[in-house]
């Protein structure tokens, strides 16, 4: 096909590919002529349609109408006749040229007439419009792996690698392979740091269009995705379609070690990871190494100070989206998760977990020496050392040595002096995080530990645990000597 491409002008590779006899290359049944023109004028073929007969010479494939024959020499061949002289970019068709245009003017020009949504393309809308009749959607591209169907073959096409492994882009920087160009397109600015799209609203820039579509919802606030269930509002189909798992809890994907599954593609990919030790993403300042590429942004900011989440009613400032979340509610005195038990409410998801174990006192890691139950396996292993009096990590300084290595961490700073977490409001530094925490609530006067007996709130949870003592009657401290509760000695 080569020696085509190079040596034949485009009516030669058409005369050489197709043929309708021996004698010509385009003959109508009816008139028995012979020309180009019959391939370019489609009224007399159209008369005569059923018996017309087009075959591709190279692969004997048969069409019925010169158009889909043109198209389909323009695939074998590779040209693309139809050229955008704004981004170069070429097409076979003038239709894909017209529809890709729209990509520059911003147009939509297809709009639904019931919810006012625009689209770029006609098929589009109409695919669209299946979801208010009620109309079953149209996927004729069924995989006879799983089953699933697709009503794009570009989508059926990248579906199919998902069980053939293939990945046939390859990026030369780096080596990486993908499935679809776009995810290469999209790898690609991270090693250029290109980031072609602007916000008009805070003018800050993207790498792909879709990043730059979800921000724009947080100055509009829009949330057009809603689930149907409980009426949550999502500002990404995407999340809508993660949040429908809660209500039906489907886990489609499994982890093939362990048989575990999860909801999403990408914490399998993470949880893989803890079996086979991987750590990829690497910090450029001390070289810790992370299994996940979101915890190392998140650690980066430990070395940059960086704090992007503000918090608009006092304007206090977190490094973290979460901590900003939790910030809220001592503003709005919010309490979203509530014990389906006792009805007692809490800020943190986290926290209503642990306490709905009071109810059902269920642990999920045991201890095989003391029968003792734990919340996380990395507190069960830390447990069995106080069994074997294992301690493997020591101070070089000292040579004191520990059973876990954020107590080798904060005794090292008893040596050095440091204390790397600030108070913004009193300029006080702390060794550890959690006396930070513990030294902000002076200031806030939050106070999220509560007594669930008297409703007594506490700033701290081990002054809760004292208290708690006061309604059980329980003495805590005793002599070793006297065996004299605390309460009992003069």
């Amino acid at each position: 096909m080569s020696a085509l491409q190079n040596n034949c002008t485009q009516r030669e590779v058409y005369e050489r590919l197709c043929t309708r006899s021996e004698e010509h290359q385009f003959t109508s049944n009816v008139h028995k002529k012979s020309s180009m023109q019959h391939y370019v004028s489609k009224k007399p073929l159209q008369s005569h349609r059923e018996e017309q007969t087009l075959v591709c010479d190279v692969c004997k494939k048969i069409f019925k109408c010169p158009s889909a024959l043109k198209l389909h020499v323009c695939s074998s061949t590779g040209e693309k006749p139809s050229t955008y002289d704004v981004c170069n970019k070429t097409v076979m068709m003038s239709g894909n040229l017209n529809a890709h245009l729209h990509t520059h003017a911003g147009q939509q020009p297809f709009t639904c007439g019931i919810c006012k949504k625009s689209f770029k393309l006609s098929c589009a809308l109409k695919l669209h419009q299946r979801t208010h009749t009620g109309e079953q959607p149209f996927r004729p591209f069924t995989c006879h792996v799983c089953e699933k169907s697709f009503t794009w073959p570009s989508q059926f096409k990248f579906h199919l690698r998902t069980h053939t492994g293939e990945r046939p882009f390859k990026c030369d920087v780096c080596n990486k392979f993908f499935r679809e160009s776009g995810g290469l397109k999209a790898h690609l600015r991270t090693h250029t740091e290109e980031r072609p799209f602007k916000c008009d609203v805070c003018k800050k820039f993207f790498k792909q269009s879709g990043t730059l579509k979800k921000h724009l919802h947080t100055h509009t606030g829009e949330r057009p995705f809603k689930c149907d269930v409980c009426e949550k509002s999502f500002s990404t189909s995407t999340t809508l379609k993660l949040h429908l798992r809660t209500h039906t809890g489907e886990r489609p994907y499994k982890c093939d070690v362990c048989n575990k599954f999860f909801k999403q593609s990408g914490t399998l990919k993470d949880h893989l990871r803890t079996h086979t030790g991987e750590r990829p993403f690497k910090c450029d300042v001390c070289n810790k190494s992370f299994s996940r590429s979101n915890t190392l942004n998140m650690h980066l900011r430990n070395h940059t100070g960086e704090r992007p989440f503000t918090c608009d009613v006092c304007k206090r400032s977190f490094k973290w989206s979460s901590t900003l979340k939790l910030h809220l509610s001592n503003h709005t005195g919010e309490l979203p998760y509530e014990c389906d038990v006792c009805k007692s409410s809490f800020r943190e998801s986290d926290a209503l977990k642990e306490h709905l174990r009071t109810h059902t006192k269920k642990w999920r890691y045991k201890c095989d020496v003391c029968k003792k139950s734990f919340k996380h396996s990395q507190s069960l292993k830390y447990h069995l050392r106080t069994h074997t009096g294992e301690k493997p990590f020591t101070c070089d300084i000292c040579n004191k040595s520990f059973n876990r290595s954020d107590n080798l961490k904060l005794h090292v700073r008893t040596h050095t002096g440091e204390r790397p977490y600030k108070c913004d409001v009193c300029k006080k530094f702390f060794t550890q995080s959690s006396a930070l925490k513990g030294h902000l609530r002076t200031h806030t006067g939050e106070r999220p530990y509560k007594c669930d007996v008297c409703k007594k709130s506490f700033k701290r949870s081990s002054t809760l645990r004292l208290h708690l003592h006061t309604h059980t009657g329980k003495n805590l401290f005793t002599c070793g000597v006297r065996n004299l509760s605390d309460s009992q000695v003069p």
